[in-house]
């Protein structure tokens, strides 16, 4: 229980910030979940459309401050890397 009153402001801020970011958070695990089902069923087209709202998303999470730019960043990369696992593949053999 807050003490004084900047504290209780402080919390009532903290709620509300917790909300937004689990909301946030949520979509975002939402979006890689769809992507990596589009990727495994080969679905190349939509995959890729895919990929882009879901870098768009952890782009604006990084902006503001739900997730560390950092992890943005690697995610991006390692969704990247999946879409085009299967042309490196043929590139290969």
């Amino acid at each position: 229980m807050p003490n004084t009153k900047s504290a209780e402001r402080r919390a009532r801020v903290s709620v509300r910030r917790q909300a937004r970011n689990r909301s946030i958070s949520s979509r975002l695990h939402t979006l890689e979940k769809k992507y990596r089902a589009l990727v495994a069923s080969g679905k190349q087209e939509e995959a890729s459309k895919a990929l882009r709202s879901t870098v768009s998303a952890l782009d604006k999470a990084a902006k503001r401050g739900v997730i560390p730019k950092r992890r943005a960043d690697r995610k991006k990369s390692r969704l990247a890397v999946k879409l085009n696992a299967p042309a490196a593949k043929a590139a290969k053999a």
